[in-house]
């Protein structure tokens, strides 16, 4: 089914589902943020005292410091912020820029360097954006790092020390780069942690995907032989089983994270692989939704559990909602995002289980997004911070800031009413609670 035309909203629930993982208590949110997606996988947090305005001015901002160009989005645990950048000797984090990647540890308090560790990294289609790409992993005493030429990289986060390290293509024998993208700016997908393992897109025949052990990176199960992406894998439970979701080139697959083995799967091909999202999942509806830019659009299925079996049931498909490579939040039963794939974007809200759109705004260019204390947080891609309410019923603007110069493609940090941003220049500490 495809659906283009506004209809009128009639649902006004606003309940957070539970995405990819394990619910976390309040405190963890309040104060840690450990992997792609925050404490939950899904941008969303309970922390609440975020202010409904903000100064003229914007929010106060606590530190700035300049960093480097690169996507890799910002962990805190401990006082420490961990992220990846590559030096750029140009204007707005542009060319020349150093072949070598740096993995960096800050202090949250200050924004002062605690320890750094560079490698080598070639250069690769950067014209868009260099890398890094890819977002770290924290568990436990292990900061886990893939950079854009599948440097696998393993650290104490406390002291810097380098734990074990692998590279995917000359250890695995990975392709380094997409097969069928025309822009290859290098690895974008980021690490997930289950059990005493960490899972990746890594690619190859029989090793699209790979789970490694945790503590010195022997091989627990390769499996797969498919295009793979850019997405970061995801973790769901359906009638209790946990399913691997890996969103890959040309479908969405779920995998049983033991062992690789595949369960099912259902068709959804970008057309050159780039799909970057974390696919959204509903426990109670039992709805996937995902989406891609340029030609691939988004899709809604429902999974069917039967015995041991899984089907997947299409509910619709629409290819021109396309939520190109920022991520769209699952608030109650409806997806916002801003669609676009150019300077201008719409935000919208659809109705998950019918495609139904309730309605568009203009005013926005393409954004990551956040939610907590009934808002929702906009890094919008040309620098500007906003702050909205959302609803079926419509949109509610409450505050915008211009941020940054220079483009903006790294979602935000929340911890507390702390928010760290980035762009390709340089990294911001902002205070966003109530004065």
């Amino acid at each position: 089914m495809m659906r283009y035309t506004t209809s009128a909203a009639v649902l006004a629930v606003l309940t957070t589902v539970i995405l990819f993982g394990a619910p976390v208590t309040a405190g963890a949110q309040q104060t840690e943020w450990l992997r792609w997606g925050g404490p939950q996988g899904d941008f969303m947090t309970e922390v609440t005292g975020l202010a409904d305005r903000w100064p003229a001015s914007g929010p106060p901002e606590l530190w700035s410091r300049p960093l480097g160009a690169g996507h890799s989005a910002i962990l805190v645990a401990d006082g420490r912020l961990f992220t990846m950048y590559r030096v750029s000797h140009g204007e707005g984090g542009g060319r020349p820029w150093s072949s070598s990647e740096t993995v960096i540890a800050m202090s949250a308090d200050t924004g002062d360097t605690l320890w750094e560790y560079s490698y080598a990294s070639k250069n690769q289609d950067f014209g868009q954006g260099a890398g890094p790409h890819s977002t770290p992993l924290l568990v436990g005493d292990r900061l886990f790092t893939i950079g854009t030429n599948k440097e696998l990289h393993v650290f104490d986060p406390a002291t810097g020390d380098l734990l074990w390290s692998k590279n995917l293509v000359t250890d695995f024998g990975a392709p380094p780069l997409l097969i069928r993208s025309m822009v290859k700016p290098g690895y974008g997908a980021s690490p997930l942690a289950y059990k005493d393992t960490i899972i990746m897109q890594v690619g190859g025949p029989g090793q699209s995907v790979v789970a490694l052990r945790q503590r010195d990176g022997s091989i627990v199960w390769k499996s797969g032989s498919f295009l793979v992406s850019h997405s970061p894998l995801g973790l769901i439970s359906v009638n209790g089983r946990q399913h691997l979701i890996v969103y890959a080139g040309q479908a969405v697959f779920g995998m049983d994270p033991d062992t690789g083995a595949v369960l099912w799967a259902h068709a959804h091909d970008a057309g050159n692989d780039f799909n970057f999202q974390t696919p959204l999942w509903n426990d109670d509806d039992k709805i996937l939704f995902f989406s891609s830019g340029y030609i691939g659009g988004s899709r809604a299925i429902r999974l069917i559990p039967d015995g041991d079996v899984v089907h997947t049931e299409e509910l619709w498909y629409d290819p021109q909602l396309r939520f190109t490579f920022l991520n769209p939040l699952r608030i109650g039963d409806f997806i916002y995002g801003t669609s676009g794939q150019s300077a201008t974007a719409i935000l919208t809200a659809t109705h998950v289980e019918t495609g139904e759109t309730a309605w568009r705004a203009r005013g926005f260019s393409r954004a990551s997004m956040l939610y907590a204390d009934g808002k929702a947080i906009l890094m919008e891609e040309d620098g500007d911070l906003s702050l909205v309410r959302l609803s079926p019923a419509g949109l509610e603007p409450l505050a915008t800031t211009p941020l940054f110069d220079t483009r903006a493609w790294t979602v935000p940090t929340l911890v507390g009413t702390t928010l760290y941003a980035r762009d390709r220049e340089r990294i911001v500490k902002l205070d966003l609670g109530q004065r």
